[in-house]
């Protein structure tokens, strides 16, 4: 079922305002005698298979993360230029004339040039797109590729229609075939100015201007009860539960993938056999891990001496957080004192099926994992079994520690980057290029909106002038990460409140604590060049 409403959801994406900016090129390869097959599957290959590892591609070779675009807008400009230029055409065909005897075929051009426009297709990323997309950075898998196929294959048929129809105008047209050469410039024409104005950016300026007019039928589809559960079962694809979460004690799998340890030589769970081990799954920038480092530096010190090892697996959920020097920094001012493993690639997490930030793991001395904790919470739990499983070596307790898990219902964590951006209302998002947003009327609980031109990038939104956001929440404690250079006005109910003064790397403000859990409505006033990636609360 999941395939089904993954091609659909394809189709209709492919007669949104999205697909607008990408017509002329489609119009232009089937007026030029390229074969519209050979442009959809060119489209649909480059389209899945960079979904799903362009972006550790392009790490890997330590590339900038729009590089893929930029060269398939450069490749979508000599396409153009061999079409209104007969020597440059020539010219590139020669190299390829001597390896063989025939000239380059209609499909093969149409196979290059479908792949071009695969890398700067930008879809209306409804959830089908974005649990793709979030699951890639994981790892991804053959089932994820395959919804990423079946997803292009659905936007590929309407665009096959519209090549397949321009091919046969112009072949069938007694105008357009005395004129062939002519149609073939005026293509080729077509086809560079459509490029220009998407390396510019005028074609987002297009798309925000037009209505989104499909996107009643997307949340239909791929907002309904059905998509969800068949979405919930695909990000849990290939995975099991978390260990020792259906009662089992498994043996503890051994760290991998580690790129640096701090404060400490690297170390695995076979040299650790024969202490009891907690395994603290975190990352720096997230608030419900902070709350529970008071815990664990606080265990750290009561329990060391008596067979306890603390290792926190510091798995980044935003790109700033795989950079160790930035983790260095953060571990030095937290005042972690107990090791730290980077797992910037997920290994450790996938090994431990691990869903959560935090997440904790209790291993045992004989390296059997006995017990499972995700989020805050729980801590004279956790404190008895590590002090059951220590056995008679365990000391008094550690100091008492005040428990800061929230105890009212508060707002979810809300991320602002497109690929986990939920219970957002307002102006249709374009992803990757700044935009014009503009607030509406009424905002729900929990809902956000964006106002003024932003950037909403895959992890963050970036603002420009007369950036904003408001925010409808439930919290006591509101909590933003931040970066770049700037300020921020933070505004509560109509009244200003304070201005945040945002520098240095990425890292997590405090914008509001009150007196008290309480609703409210949030409006914050970014400077240009400050950067957001998600809120918290507590």
């Amino acid at each position: 079922m999941l395939f089904v409403i993954a091609f659909v959801a394809g189709v209709i994406t492919a007669i949104s305002p999205c697909v607008l900016p990408v017509l002329p090129i489609l119009l232009a390869g089937g007026a030029s005698g390229r074969r519209p097959l050979g442009i959809i599957l060119g489209l649909v290959g480059s389209f899945s298979v960079f979904t799903v590892i362009g972006a550790s591609l392009l790490r890997s070779l330590h590339l900038p993360q729009d590089a893929l675009r930029d060269l398939a807008i450069v490749l979508l400009l000599v396409l153009a230029a061999t079409m209104i230029f007969a020597p440059v055409a020539r010219a590139l065909e020669r190299p390829l004339l001597r390896l063989g005897r025939q000239r380059p075929r209609a499909e093969s051009n149409g196979v290059v040039l479908g792949a071009s426009l695969g890398l700067v297709f930008v879809p209306c990323a409804g959830p089908v797109l974005a649990a793709v997309t979030a699951l890639s950075a994981t790892g991804g898998g053959f089932e994820i590729f395959l919804v990423a196929l079946v997803y292009a294959a659905g936007a590929g048929l309407p665009m096959l229609l519209i090549a397949t129809g321009s091919k046969r105008l112009s072949t069938g047209m007694t105008v357009f075939r005395r004129h062939a050469e002519g149609t073939r410039r005026i293509a080729g024409a077509l086809l560079a100015v459509a490029a220009v104005a998407i390396a510019f950016g005028a074609d987002q300026q297009f798309t925000t201007a037009v209505p989104g007019y499909t996107e009643a039928l997307q949340d239909r589809v791929e907002r309904s009860a059905t998509a969800e559960r068949e979405l919930a079962k695909l990000r849990r694809s290939g995975d099991q539960q978390p260990l020792a979460a259906n009662g089992m004690t498994p043996v503890a799998p051994e760290l991998g993938g580690i790129v640096e340890w701090i404060n400490s030589d690297a170390v695995s769970l076979g040299e650790l056999r024969g202490r009891v081990v907690l395994i603290d799954f975190w990352t720096y920038s997230c608030v419900n891990c902070l709350r529970t480092l008071p815990h664990l530096k606080a265990w750290d010190r009561a329990y060391r001496d008596d067979g306890l090892t603390i290792l926190g697996i510091h798995a980044p959920e935003f790109a700033f957080e795989r950079e160790p020097r930035n983790v260095r920094a953060a571990v030095r001012k937290l005042g972690i004192r107990y090791p730290v493993a980077l797992d910037n690639d997920y290994v450790t997490w996938t090994a431990y099926a691990n869903q959560y930030w935090p997440a904790k793991y209790l291993i045992d001395r004989t390296g059997h994992v006995r017990y499972f904790h995700p989020g805050e919470g729980s801590y004279d739990e956790t404190e008895n079994l590590i002090r059951r499983y220590l056995g008679e070596k365990a000391a008094d307790r550690a100091p008492r520690v005040a428990d800061r898990t929230p105890r009212t219902a508060t707002t979810p964590e809300s991320y602002l980057g497109y690929e986990r951006l939920d219970r957002f209302v307002g102006s249709r998002v374009v992803p990757g290029r700044e935009a014009s947003y503009r607030f509406p009327r009424y905002l729900g609980p929990d809902q956000l909106a964006y106002s003024g031109r932003l950037r909403v990038e895959k992890e963050r939104i970036v603002a420009g002038d007369g950036a904003g956001l408001r925010l409808r929440f439930a919290a006591r404690e509101v909590n933003l990460v931040l970066g770049g250079t700037g300020e921020v006005e933070v505004w509560l109910d109509g009244g200003r409140r304070r201005v945040v003064d945002v520098g240095g790397e990425p890292r997590l403000y405090t914008l509001l604590r009150l007196r008290r859990p309480s609703r409210g409505l949030l409006e914050l006033r970014f400077s240009p060049g400050v950067s957001a990636y998600a809120f918290t609360f507590g």
